[in-house]
C-alpha cells in the first residue's frame, strides 16, 4: 500500500511538473538601443502563433514558455530571434538589445529631418550595389556565438525608399506613416508568424514595413471587425502582391 501511495505521489509530481513546462506565462520584457528611440517594433510568438507591438520606451508583455522562438520586427532596427531558456524567461525584465539600420534609413522613414546633400549625380547606382569585406581587412571572429541578426541588412535600404516613396504619393497629405496603428494591432491578433513569413514569403524585416503598406490604405479600415477575418486574409494577400511589384530590385 506505502509502494503504491509512493507512486502515485511520483505520478502526480511529474503530471506537474509537465504541466508547468507546457504552460506559458507572461513574459515581461524591454527591446533597446544605445541611440535611437524605440517604436514600431513588433515581437512575435511564433510557437503559439501570437503578435504585438511593443509599448512606450520599447516595453512588452507577452505570454511564452521554454524554448519558445520570439520575432522582434522594427522599421529602424535589425530583426532578432531569441529561443527562450529557463534563465530568460525567469528574468523579472527581459532586456533584448537591437542594433540599428544605417543613417541612411532613418532618413528615409523620417522624411522631417532633410540634409543638404552635394551634387554626386545619379548615386542610387552605388546604394544598391552590394560590397563585400576580405578577410583580412574586416576578419570575422567566427567563434563568437550569433546574435540572432540578419548579416545583410542594409539591402532592405533600397525596399524601404520604394514602398515610402510609394505612399508618399498615393497619400500626399499624409506626414506621419506609422501614427494609424490600429489596423497591425488587429492583423497582429488574427494572423500568425508563420502566415507572414511562409505564405507571404516576407524577410523578418520587410513584416512592419509591410503593415504600414497595408493600413494606408483605406480599405484597411473595413477589416476590423472579427467577422471580417476571410476578407482579412484576402487583403493582406492581394496587398502582398502589390508590395512584391513595388520592392523588386531590378539587377
Amino acid at each position: 500500500m506505502k509502494n503504491k501511495i509512493t507512486i502515485l505521489v511520483l505520478c502526480l509530481f511529474c503530471q506537474f511538473c509537465l504541466s508547468q513546462g507546457l504552460t506559458r506565462k507572461t513574459l515581461h520584457g524591454q527591446v533597446v538601443n544605445d541611440s535611437i528611440r524605440l517604436e514600431n517594433v513588433i515581437v512575435f510568438n511564433v510557437n503559439s502563433k501570437t503578435g504585438m507591438l511593443i509599448g512606450p520606451k520599447g516595453f512588452f508583455s507577452i505570454l511564452a514558455k521554454v524554448n519558445d522562438t520570439l520575432v522582434f520586427s522594427s522599421l529602424a532596427f535589425k530583426s532578432r530571434k531569441i529561443v527562450l531558456t529557463e534563465k530568460q524567461l525567469s528574468t523579472p525584465l527581459l532586456r533584448v538589445k537591437m542594433e540599428a539600420f544605417t543613417n541612411q534609413l532613418t532618413e528615409v522613414i523620417v522624411p522631417v529631418k532633410k540634409a543638404l546633400k552635394p551634387n554626386l549625380g545619379n548615386t542610387q547606382a552605388i546604394v544598391d550595389k552590394q560590397y563585400f569585406d576580405d578577410d583580412k581587412s574586416s576578419p570575422r571572429n567566427r567563434t563568437m556565438p550569433p546574435n540572432g541578426t540578419i548579416d545583410n541588412g542594409m539591402n532592405f535600404v533600397r525596399i524601404y525608399k520604394d514602398v515610402f516613396k510609394t505612399l508618399r504619393k498615393n497619400n500626399p497629405e499624409i506626414v506621419d506613416f506609422t501614427q494609424n496603428k490600429s489596423f497591425t494591432e488587429v492583423a497582429l491578433k488574427r494572423v500568425g508568424y508563420d502566415f507572414f513569413a511562409n505564405t507571404l514569403q516576407l524577410n523578418d524585416d520587410e513584416i512592419r514595413l509591410f503593415l504600414i503598406f497595408c493600413e494606408n490604405d483605406p480599405k484597411s479600415k473595413t477589416l476590423l471587425k472579427p467577422e471580417n477575418e476571410f476578407q482579412l486574409i484576402d487583403f493582406l494577400v492581394t496587398k502582398n502582391k502589390e508590395y512584391k511589384k513595388i520592392t523588386v530590385i531590378k539587377k
